[in-house]
C-alpha cells in the first residue's frame, strides 16, 4: 500500500511568473488521479513527468477558473495524442456544459468517450469505487458549490501466518482464501481456531483528504478523521481572518485547527494569496497548533507507505 502526491500548482488565482494555480497528481494503490486542473496544468505535468496516458479520472472541486481553466486544454491535448481510453470527469453541475461548448466552438473533436459525473449533493457521498480505491466527496463552504475529495485505499485481505498454519494438518491451501477473508477454522473434532491465531493484520489502508477553497468548516472532521495526509487551503494568515471570512477562504491557523481536530497525520498548506511574499509564515502559524506541517510547492512530492 502506498501513496505519492505531486503538487503541480498551489497558488491562488492572480497570475505570477513563478506561481501556478491549483492542480495535483495522486498515485494511490496503483491508481492515478488528477485533482483540479488550473491554467497551465498540462505544462506542469510535462515538467514534472506526469504521464498523460495514466490519467483516466479527473476530480474538479469547483468552477472557479484557477481550479479548472486548464481542463479544456488538457482534453484537447488528449485528442491530439490520439487518446482512445474513456475519460471520467467528476465536478459540479454545469461542468459538462462548459466543456462540451468549448469543444464544439473550437472544433476540438476528440475520439474518446468523456463521461461527466456531475455533483449536486451537500452531503458526503461515494463517487468512485473499484477493487483497490474509493473516493468520497467532502462538502465545503465557498462562494460557489465546492467539494473536497477523500481518497481511501480499500482494506486488503489478512496476511496468513504460515508458521502457525503448518501446525494444523487439516488446513489446506484451498482454505487460505477463507482465512484471508477473516473466517475462523473449524477442526474435524469441532474445535474452532480463531482467525487471529492463523493470520496477521494487513497494512492499514492509506487515505488522503483534499480540501480545496473553503471557509473554516469544523464539521468536515467527521469525513476526514484519521486521514494519513490532509491538504487544506490556507489563502490567508490570521492577520486577514476577516477577509478570509468575507471571501470564504481559510487561514493557516484554521487549517491547523482542522488537522488537529481530525487527528490527521500530516497537513499540507497551499493556495497562498499573492499578497504574501514569504510563505514560510504559513508554516510558522500552523505549527503553533499542529506539529507536522508541509508547505505545498510546485514539483514537491509527498510519499506515504
Amino acid at each position: 500500500m502506498s501513496l505519492e502526491l505531486t503538487i503541480l500548482g498551489c497558488h491562488s488565482a492572480t497570475p505570477r511568473v513563478n506561481a501556478h494555480p491549483t492542480a495535483q497528481y495522486l498515485e494511490i494503490n496503483s491508481r492515478h488521479f488528477l485533482i483540479d486542473c488550473g491554467e497551465g496544468t498540462q505544462r506542469q505535468m510535462r515538467k514534472y513527468k506526469v504521464g498523460f496516458s495514466k490519467i483516466n479520472h479527473i476530480f474538479i472541486s469547483h468552477l472557479h477558473g484557477d481550479h479548472f481553466f486548464g481542463l479544456i486544454g488538457l482534453i484537447s491535448t488528449f485528442g491530439i495524442l490520439s487518446r482512445e481510453k474513456p475519460l471520467h470527469i467528476y465536478g459540479p453541475k454545469g461542468i459538462e456544459k462548459l466543456i462540451r461548448i468549448q469543444l464544439e466552438l473550437s472544433k476540438s473533436h476528440v475520439n474518446f468517450e468523456i463521461t461527466f459525473h456531475e455533483l449536486i449533493s451537500k452531503k458526503s457521498e461515494l463517487i468512485f469505487e473499484d477493487d483497490k480505491v474509493q473516493v468520497k466527496t467532502i462538502p465545503l463552504n465557498h462562494r460557489v458549490y465546492t467539494n473536497g475529495f477523500l481518497f481511501q485505499e480499500k482494506e486488503k485481505p489478512r496476511n496468513l501466518n504460515i508458521e502457525i498454519i503448518k501446525q494444523y494438518e487439516e488446513i489446506e491451501v484451498c482454505d487460505y482464501n477463507n482465512l484471508k477473508a477473516g473466517k475462523d477454522f473449524v477442526l474435524k473434532n469441532g474445535n474452532t481456531i480463531d482467525n487471529k491465531t492463523l493470520t496477521k493484520e494487513p497494512p492499514k489502508p492509506i487515505s488522503y483528504a483534499y480540501c480545496s477553497d473553503t471557509s473554516y468548516k469544523p464539521d468536515i472532521k467527521e469525513v476526514i478523521a484519521n486521514s494519513d495526509l490532509l491538504y487544506h487551503e490556507s489563502t490567508f494568515l490570521s492577520d486577514k481572518e476577516d477577509l478570509a471570512k468575507k471571501t470564504k477562504h481559510s487561514t493557516a491557523k484554521q487549517a491547523a485547527k482542522i488537522a488537529e481536530a481530525s487527528n490527521v497525520k500530516k497537513l499540507i498548506l497551499g493556495h497562498y494569496s499573492s499578497r504574501y511574499s514569504d510563505v514560510s509564515l504559513f508554516k510558522k502559524e500552523a505549527e503553533e497548533i499542529f506539529e507536522d506541517v508541509i508547505l505545498a510547492d510546485a514539483g514537491k512530492k509527498i510519499s506515504i507507505g
